[in-house]
């Protein structure tokens, strides 16, 4: 998927920035400065970005016909109480032209992503989809989980709803075609085949346990299987299956029994019948209450690849055509479109967006709803869970602003908290030592806003927790002046959790005082007696503390998030400290390369032994010469 440049794209682009009187909301100020771009707007495609006062974009639309589509937002009258907010704080506009509206649409998906302006619809979960990846740079092509830029040479299949998903399916793909999943040096190093060879999950080419003709076979048969041929396949494995069997081979016969009952399974575990549909998405959207969910089925040939559910934001106002529309475009922005897309209502830029997606996909897309057969009930099993999905949502949003409201009164805030940070740290010791911070706020967890932090200043001693936490706020408050000294963006926390008891609190407001805050609370959780959850102890600034009943909501909800942070905190230790093991001695000697180092670990077989060895025995390892063996040796024995 090649991105839109204004190189190669976009004609021209104009910056009009107009700042009249204060940057307080103002809407007569707001209509005299779009009326002075509207003048020198031409009738063509194109897209256009209104920024406030301080150039921070408030939102980002595209026209077919650039005067025609702004000077709408001069009529007043007409706008809803959610644009007039809009226009009363716009102070200039930003324009780009396009050859076509559809180019329009890509370029304005690229613009909201990169901007996330507050008056456009967002796609809130912009992770990125994994997707399973068939390397064919080697010999032996190698099956694997991907996430992110697609430029390794091979083929994608894809996007899955979840990691597990893919994981299921690589599963199956083991089983059914025994194909390597091992990386590229693991494999060129193998003797002797590895575990998976043992539970018949891999067909050991790396030890010529199969030829290149043989493993061809099996590769074409998991992309007939990926493509959506999964009854060829079938078909193959039974044939096969008869043929040992008629052969007195019922060792090989078993083996084929087993790859069948394997297909037979992950073909069972689809949760709608997808046959006959190739290549689709289907979308659904529910709406309650002014909160939408949109449920997404993802059918790449025939098979069901997940469902995820997606509750995008700033809706509020917006029509669900408006809603659904900006979903597909900036969804599309990350992931290629099917042949296919299946939706439960007419949009009125459908065949816009059809014209764009063909575009970005090289090939031609359709949008279409539904009106009889099979694919009527997979759009209203979507609507089901889109429905169920929102539900959910609902309750646990309901329960949180009640959390929210009681951690108000308890803590004696002056407002429920938007955005709270938890703080954690993690070490062995004092070794590979991390701090965390989580986020959470009225929808749950911010899981993008999570942070991790290496402890790396000389001055914090290992193994000192409180210097740690010190390091830890200090950095975290400095970060946050340099990037919003105002507090504008919504990054600044509306209370502080710090996991600790007195001394952690004490080294935190000791901490922020130095930085210059004042007036961001903060509150340390400790285990009570016998560190018993239930029992704990909630520690405030001036030495007054806090204990709840055991069985209080809101202790259970400030145990959650603590928890998380822990889990976070530890997670992120526990991957510092892999890296740290999986790290030589060797790795920082001057000149030691790959090469040599692989030489050395060969002929003397550990990193450990290699420091120990004497200058002759250095010398005497293969592709080692004697300057260099001096240079190890001095390296490990410094003079004086």
């Amino acid at each position: 998927m090649t991105e839109l440049t204004p190189s190669d794209r976009f004609n021209e682009e104009k910056s009009v920035y107009t700042v009249r009187g204060s940057d307080k909301p103002d809407l007569e100020a707001g209509v005299a400065a779009i009326r002075s771009v509207v003048k020198t707007l031409p009738v063509r495609p194109g897209v256009y970005r209104m920024v406030d006062a301080k150039g921070e974009v408030l939102y980002v639309g595209k026209a077919r016909a650039l005067r025609n589509r702004v000077s709408n937002y001069t009529q007043v009258s007409r706008l809803t109480k959610r644009l007039q907010r809009m226009v009363a704080q716009t102070r200039g506009m930003q324009i780009v032209t396009t050859n076509t509206e559809a180019e329009a649409l890509l370029l304005e998906a690229q613009l909201i992503k990169r901007y996330r302006p507050p008056y456009n619809v967002l796609l809130r979960d912009d992770k990125s989809f994994p997707f399973i990846l068939m390397r064919e740079d080697h010999p032996f092509p190698r099956v694997q989980k991907h996430r992110g830029a697609r430029r390794a040479k091979g083929q994608y299949y894809g996007p899955f709803a979840s990691a597990g998903s893919v994981t299921r399916t690589l599963n199956a793909l083991q089983k059914l075609f025994l194909l390597r999943s091992c990386s590229d040096s693991f494999f060129a190093n193998r003797s002797r085949p590895c575990l998976l060879y043992q539970i018949k999950r891999c067909s050991a080419p790396c030890v010529q346990r199969i030829d290149n003709d043989g493993y061809a076979e099996l590769v074409a048969d998991a992309k007939d299987f990926l493509g959506g041929k999964s009854n060829k396949v079938q078909a193959k494995l039974g044939k096969s299956m008869s043929d040992a069997a008629e052969a007195m081979d019922f060792e090989l016969a078993a083996v084929y029994r087993d790859r069948l009952r394997a297909l037979t399974f992950i073909q069972g575990t689809q949760t709608i019948a997808a046959e006959g549909l190739g290549d689709a998405d289907i979308f659904a959207l529910a709406c309650k209450g002014g909160t939408m969910c949109i449920q997404a089925f993802f059918i790449r040939g025939g098979n069901n690849w997940g469902s995820r559910s997606f509750f995008p934001g700033h809706t509020s106002e917006v029509p669900e055509q408006e809603v659904l529309a900006s979903f597909l475009v900036q969804f599309y922005e990350e992931v290629p479109p099917p042949k296919t897309i299946l939706l439960d209502r007419q949009l009125e830029e459908a065949e816009l967006l059809a014209e764009a997606f063909t575009e970005r996909a090289e090939r031609k897309v359709t949008l279409r709803v539904p009106q009889r057969g099979d694919h009527v009930r997979m759009v209203a099993q979507a609507k089901r869970n889109a429905e169920e999905e929102l539900d959910r949502r609902l309750a646990e949003t309901s329960t949180q602003a009640s959390n929210l409201r009681q951690l108000t009164e308890m803590f004696e805030l002056s407002e429920p908290p938007r955005r709270i940070e938890v703080y954690d740290n993690s070490h062995v010791m004092g070794t590979s030592a991390v701090g965390a911070m989580i986020v959470s706020g009225p929808e749950g967890f911010l899981k993008n806003q999570y942070r991790k932090f290496n402890i790396k200043r000389e001055e914090t001693a290992p193994g000192d927790d409180f210097a740690m936490m010190r390091e830890v706020l200090s950095r975290r408050f400095a970060r946050l002046e340099k990037e919003d000294p105002d507090r504008t963006k919504g990054d600044w926390p509306d209370l502080l959790l710090i996991d600790g008891g007195k001394g952690q609190l004490s080294a935190v407001c000791e901490t922020l005082e130095d930085a210059g805050v004042h007036d961001v609370p903060v509150v340390a959780i400790s285990k009570g007696p016998d560190r018993n959850a239930g029992r704990e102890v909630f520690h405030l600034p001036g030495g007054r503390e806090i204990t709840l009943p055991p069985n209080a909501p809101v202790l259970f909800y400030l145990q959650r998030l603590r928890d998380e942070a822990h889990r976070f905190a530890i997670g992120a230790h526990r991957q510092k400290r892999a890296k740290n093991m999986a790290s030589s001695p060797l790795d920082v000697v001057p000149g030691i390369g790959p090469g040599r180092k692989r030489a050395l670990l060969m002929h003397f077989g550990t990193a450990r032994a290699v420091k120990g060895a004497a200058l002759e025995d250095l010398e005497k390892a293969p592709g080692i010469s004697k300057t260099m063996a001096r240079g190890i040796y001095d390296y490990f024995h410094p003079k004086g």
